[in-house]
């Protein structure tokens, strides 16, 4: 055989290796993520022949089901409108999908049942259904919720810090996901300049103020750097990298103890601890709890946004040369976070130091009853010591008893909370407000964050509360 033909052979060769190599990629091993693209028309398209599975609260009430039309597709339908948007999202052909509705697709439209089910299912004339998604979402405390942040923009976050599971994420403005059906009603919420379609609550980053002086305190009894006794000046205008740091109207202390300036959220004293501790103990600490990366929680990826220092719109490490240690241990220099991350700060410290992953799904059914998954509660990290949970646990009850959080006190209940003010207006009294709690503070059932974009006051009488209303909703209701 001449070259000429060798060479001719060999490229033929090539060219099929390379022609089985992509096919093998797209149909194969590439074929889930190309089927989960939200531009792939294709695919959504063929899901409207499919009765996509339904998803549940945790009390059974039906959050999202498909219904049959006249043209022999399915029709997604949202019972509870714009109450669940936030957690639930949609699942239309256009615009796509969001929320648990994307996270769980493929077994909400039974992508994941093995190919000989599949076909098995066809020769016995079943219809092509999906599985059941029960979630741990609770319908009355996400009402509540919603009427608290009623002419607000915030979000809430309420967890049940034994297992992580989700038990309220509310958004607001809020939007109906059965409008977007309609291609005239979903330009509309589309172009809507509050950006309803946006959850507050896993993708907007704030200055969490001084609820991340719970962080500080961890990090700082944790350390054996100090105990809630240790006391130190809370006087007015200390100078904090160089630059004097004012408390909140200006107040000035003597020698006070961390617990007192705890509950009366002492600026000065806590920028003193978190200089002490230094930025590589506390960007340990803030890595335990959850900052500098992405949530666990079955939320799609896209939706969520990592908590910690910004730079120019870049996430930096806390170490960082262009970090402030002083003010980011109060809560300010440029610290953005979520109010999950804070729910999550409140529940680790709830659950004697142990970070659960935070979940929205408890179990998976196929369409016979049959349960598929069980999502079990895992940890996620030990944040600090049972007995330093305890300790920071005594402290934040101090804010809610005689502190700047009295207005989250339940009868009957022992709260532990912090409050947080982020001035967000140079000179004036428009703040991005906090409230960060758990309850009871013995055998916590409940964790919680709240915020409230501009208000014109302080987290202690707008978001403290409304904890309160949800967290009363969770353990009475």
């Amino acid at each position: 055989m001449n070259r000429p033909i060798l060479r001719l052979y060999a490229l033929v060769v090539l060219l099929f290796a390379l022609l089985v190599a992509f096919t093998s990629r797209w149909t194969i091993f590439d074929a889930a993520s190309l089927r989960e693209n939200h531009l792939n028309k294709r695919s959504l398209l063929e899901q409207e022949r499919i009765q996509r599975g339904a998803i549940f609260a945790a009390d059974g009430t039906v959050l999202a089901r498909s219904v049959r039309t006249r043209e022999g597709t399915y029709e997604r339908t949202y019972p509870s409108g714009e109450l669940f948007a936030a957690p639930i999202g949609y699942s239309y052909v256009d615009p796509g999908s969001t929320g648990l509705e994307r996270y769980r697709n493929s077994v909400l439209t039974g992508a994941e049942k093995e190919n000989l089910q599949g076909l098995l299912d066809q020769l016995q004339g079943r219809s092509n259904r999906g599985d059941r998604v029960l979630s741990t979402l609770v319908p009355s405390a996400q009402r509540v919720a919603m009427q608290a942040l009623a002419g607000h923009h915030g979000a809430i976050v309420a967890l049940d810090p034994r297992s992580g599971a989700v038990e309220v994420m509310a958004s607001s403005p809020s939007y109906n996901p059965n409008a977007l059906r309609s291609p005239a009603t979903a330009a509309h919420v589309v172009r809507n300049s509050e950006e309803p379609l946006d959850n507050r609550a896993t993708q907007y980053g704030y200055p969490p103020g001084s609820t991340f002086k719970v962080v500080t305190a961890a990090a700082a009894i944790d350390s054996g750097a100090f105990t809630p006794t240790s006391t130190l000046s809370g006087r007015n205008g200390i100078t904090v990298s160089g630059v004097p740091l004012d408390n909140d109207n200006h107040s000035s202390y003597g020698q006070i103890t961390l617990t007192q300036a705890l509950a009366e959220s002492v600026n000065t004293v806590w920028a003193q601890v978190a200089e002490k501790v230094g930025k590589r103990t506390l960007a340990r600490y803030m890595n335990r709890f959850g900052f500098n990366a992405l949530p666990q929680l079955d939320y799609p990826a896209g939706q969520m946004t990592p908590s910690g220092e910004y730079r120019r719109g870049r996430l930096i490490a806390p170490t960082s040369p262009f970090v402030d240690v002083g003010r980011m241990g109060i809560g300010q220099d440029k610290l953005q976070v979520t109010p999950l991350q804070m729910a999550q700060v409140a529940a680790a410290v709830a659950n004697r130091g142990r970070l659960m992953v935070p979940h929205m799904t408890s179990r998976i059914v196929d369409p016979e009853g049959r349960t598929v998954e069980h999502i079990d509660p895992r940890v996620q990290a030990v944040v600090m010591k049972p007995s330093t949970a305890a300790a920071v646990t005594s402290m934040m009850e101090a804010v809610v008893n005689s502190g700047t959080g009295t207005a989250a006190q339940i009868p009957g209940v022992q709260v532990a909370g912090k409050t947080g003010t982020a001035e967000t207006q140079i000179g004036t009294a428009v703040n991005n407000v906090w409230f960060i709690a758990f309850a009871p503070a013995a055998d916590p059932r409940v964790a919680i964050a709240v915020t409230l974009e501009h208000v014109p006051g302080f987290g202690g009488v707008f978001a403290a509360p409304v904890a309160r209303r949800v967290m009363e909703a969770l353990l009475h209701g």
